[in-house]
């Protein structure tokens, strides 16, 4: 199928300069070619705030329309998410097919899902995603053959009512929780483990540095959302005898689709339940703070911003002299590497023992023999290396989460040795 031709637009707010939009279309364009668009042109519109109809206004929609029949384009795509009626407004005015940036970072999910998990998941999302817009103005897209927006249920399901489609997201939610709990109970087998995942923002390089680290052949583009399956990889760390897994997880991007992230929940779970975090940041980037800022803020929505982090900046072959600098002086904690080169990889390795060592020394509990009772339901959360028991009390030096082991102490009144 031939790249659609794409017109962008994006609309700048007295909060939100002119520049700052450029960037935010620069990476539209980089998601509308992963999905096989071709971006021709852009069109910012500034304005006090967005038209409640048209988005960017009757006036400025219709200068968008005569660009799309002058230049031949028959795809505008938008920077924010639109509501139903400002697509089928805008879609009246400009006599093309309008979807914004949440309808291009579905259609890459579908694309791009292999597994059974993530095709479940990147359905559901699509189905929350189109329910409201299931309308009879939205009927002329099931007879388009295909296009961004439409692919994976979006021509046939456009057709379906929603007494249907609700039945079906009903089902696919089944279906997640029950991928859910087959997880945790494969969480608990590796519980003697030290799990390592990789976070950061979509092309950030952690596929290529999971390659690096160990024997995965990780499959590597230079395209957004190269990776959505969760990857498991054994890596071999001298000197620490403790088996160490490292998981390659999705990246994120900014104004990621919040129905896209409730129905990948049960993925990034599995980093809830790493012992380290590696945050993988693209030193090479002009905007690596932002970038950043966006994984952090996705981690905290998640309830995973208290995990142990290690920065990692990745890409420094590329990276200018003076955006290098900026970025090591934002995180003075941090590990330098080049996934590409394999510079400053050693460094990156002992800083994951030291973390893996020290872990492995596990956690000491005195537990009183009258609250021995009410410490036996959170055993199985743990790895027990050793019990003596004295006259008082059991010492347990065991070895697990150390937001489980807090939770034991708080539940139990125990203090630290």
């Amino acid at each position: 199928m031939p790249a659609e031709p794409a017109v962008l637009v994006g609309v700048s707010l007295p909060h939100l300069p002119q520049h700052v939009v450029e960037e935010y279309l620069d990476e539209l364009a980089a998601l509308v070619e992963t999905a096989g668009g071709r971006p021709r042109h852009r069109v910012i519109q500034v304005r006090d705030r967005l038209d409640a109809a048209t988005y960017i206004g009757k006036g400025k929609a219709e200068e968008v329309a005569a660009l799309c029949k002058a230049e031949g384009l028959r795809l505008a795509v938008f920077d924010d998410e639109l509501s139903p009626a400002q697509v089928r407004n805008l879609e009246k005015i400009l006599g093309v097919r309008v979807c914004d940036r949440t309808a291009v970072i579905l259609d890459i999910f579908a694309r791009r899902a292999r597994t059974r998990e993530s095709r479940t998941q990147v359905e559901l999302a699509q189905y929350t995603y189109l329910l409201p817009r299931l309308t009879r103005a939205w009927g002329h897209l099931s007879r388009q053959a295909g296009g961004i927006g439409t692919r994976g249920v979006g021509e046939t399901q456009l057709e379906t009512d929603r007494r249907v489609i609700r039945k079906r997201i009903a089902l696919l939610t089944e279906h997640l929780r029950e991928i859910a709990v087959s997880r945790e109970v494969q969480a608990r087998r590796r519980r003697d483990t030290f799990e390592v995942a990789l976070v950061g923002y979509t092309n950030a390089g952690k596929s290529s540095l999971m390659n690096r680290l160990t024997s995965a052949r990780v499959k590597v583009e230079d395209r957004l959302f190269a990776t959505l399956d969760t990857t498991f990889r054994r890596m071999p760390l001298q000197g620490v005898q403790q088996e160490v897994l490292l998981i390659d997880t999705v990246g994120f991007v900014r104004k990621l689709p919040h129905n896209l992230v409730a129905s990948f929940r049960s993925t990034l779970e599995q980093v809830r339940e790493a012992d380290l975090l590696l945050h993988v940041v693209d030193a090479s980037h002009p905007t690596f703070e932002e970038q950043a800022g966006t994984t952090l803020k996705l981690l905290d929505e998640l309830a995973m911003g208290e995990l142990p982090t290690l920065t990692v900046l990745n890409k420094i072959d590329r990276a200018p002299e003076g955006v290098l600098a900026r970025a090591k002086g934002l995180y003075p904690d941090h590990v330098a590497v080049s996934a590409l080169s394999g510079e400053g990889l050693e460094g990156l390795k002992s800083a994951i023992a030291s973390a893996a060592k020290l872990h492995a020394k596990g956690e000491v509990l005195e537990v009183p023999y009258d609250r021995w009772p009410d410490f036996l339901p959170y055993r199985n959360r743990f790895t027990i290396l050793r019990e003596v028991y004295g006259d008082e009390s059991v010492r347990v030096t065991l070895r697990g989460r150390e937001s489980d082991v807090e939770e034991v102490r708080s539940a139990l009144g125990l203090e630290k040795p």
